[in-house]
């Protein structure tokens, strides 16, 4: 099994250029089950969540082709409307498959979908959505299925601003008879950049990206051709690692926009950040504890709450960081900790202290951010630090290890 080793680095120098965002492109993938014309996406990141979402679409019948970072869908042969236990189990991204084949075929069949454990991520807010759409909604056996012969508008209100219904419920109203208003929707960029694509297939939407998406239904879509959003998770952990290190680092195609709450903290810390023509540029300092509240969009990134760990376990001072989004997102705590680190949770809070010195440590990575704050760790810890479980840390980044090692990190990923 593959695991990374990790010594402590100088600090890290270059520029490097952020990729494709993976949670842009999976459910622009399923965009292909909604037309019999072939989707064209540029850019894409080979991942293995990428793959797995691939794998499922050929399940259901789609065509999926890739040559270099150019993938090819195309989704005239669709005609299973089930999707297989194996890939939902491993991605939760395989609900979102449900919104297009209801729209296109009147029928999704769905095993309750997997992922990272870092707790409850219920899709009540899908199903209450397609059954305000008009589908009848039943669970046995561990599946959960949706029926309607045609979908028609509705007035949706989110209890919680939820990306993934947003996203199931604006593919699947593109198809619907009238018009579909969703309030309380998600505000993340990707879900805008999906938007975007669905209009250069057809369909009518405005105002997503915003708290309030009016989306009016079409008869049918056509192919398109669309390049993903860079991916600002990646660009947040790498500029968090940078400035871990003392850094100066160029990230081509990082977008300000997507990460201001990240760029405040950090300036906040001590690090310096600046809009460059090519991207964002950071430049390390000497850093100073925060406090942190993890929101929804346009707050701090959730998936940057374990990185933004990482580096205040060796900021002067304490730091308070609040989880608000998930339940469970402190899995990192217990490895941190054999780092040395100094870290109590109290609730949804971790209080860290920081640390002259962390060492080096066999640590698991838990799931995926978690896995990544381990390697971010192990840039500032003396001696050796070995990440085992690093499969969770490749569902989300494109070698990781070989970023990093680009910038003057001594990191490998060792078979």
């Amino acid at each position: 099994m593959a695991h990374y080793v990790v010594e402590k680095s100088p600090a890290l120098r270059g520029e490097i250029t952020v990729q494709r965002s993976k949670n842009a492109v999976l459910p622009m993938m399923a965009c292909c089950l909604m037309t019999r014309d072939c989707i064209g996406l540029t850019g894409v990141p080979r991942l293995a969540d990428v793959d797995c979402m691939a794998s499922l679409l050929g399940d259901l019948g789609a065509q999926v082709t890739r040559s270099r970072d150019e993938m090819s869908l195309c989704g005239a042969d669709v005609s299973d409307y089930c999707t297989g236990r194996h890939w939902v189990e491993r991605m939760r991204a395989s609900v979102l498959a449900m919104g297009p084949l209801l729209a296109r075929l009147g029928r999704a069949r769905i095993q309750f979908p997997g992922g990272c454990a870092i707790g409850s991520r219920p899709i009540d807010l899908h199903l209450k959505g397609f059954a305000a759409l008009g589908a009848h909604i039943a669970l046995a056996d561990g599946c959960i299925e949706a029926e309607a012969q045609r979908l028609h508008g509705a007035h949706i209100y989110l209890d919680f601003p939820s990306v993934g219904a947003t996203e199931n419920l604006m593919m699947a109203a593109t198809l619907a008879q009238g018009t579909t208003v969703l309030e309380n929707a998600a505000k993340e960029p990707e879900i805008a950049d999906l938007a975007e694509l669905l209009g250069k297939m057809g369909a009518r939407i405005c105002g997503a990206g915003g708290s309030t998406v009016t989306i009016e239904g079409v008869t049918a879509l056509h192919g398109a051709r669309h390049a993903p959003m860079p991916d600002r998770i990646e660009a947040g952990t790498l500029l968090l690692c940078a400035a871990a290190t003392g850094g100066d680092v160029l990230l081509r195609g990082a977008q300000e926009s997507t990460l201001a709450a990240v760029i405040a903290k950090l300036r906040e810390c001590g690090a310096r950040v600046e809009r460059d023509a090519a991207g964002l540029r950071v430049r390390g300092g000497e850093l100073t504890g925060v406090d942190i509240e993890t929101l929804v969009y346009p707050g701090f990134p959730t998936d940057l709450q374990a990185p933004m760990m990482a580096l205040l376990c060796r900021a002067q001072g304490t730091s308070i960081l609040t989880e608000h989004i998930f339940e469970n997102r402190f899995m990192q705590v217990p490895q941190l900790r054999r780092m040395g680190a100094s870290i109590t949770v109290r609730g949804r809070s971790a209080i860290v202290r920081g640390v002259c010195e962390l060492h080096g440590a066999h640590v698991s990575a838990t799931d995926l951010r978690a896995g990544a704050a381990l390697v971010l760790a192990g840039l500032t810890a003396e001696g050796r630090t070995v990440v085992t479980d690093v499969a969770h840390i490749e569902r989300g980044y494109v070698d990781l290890a070989g970023s990093l090692a680009s910038l003057g990190a001594p990191v490998r990923r060792v078979e």
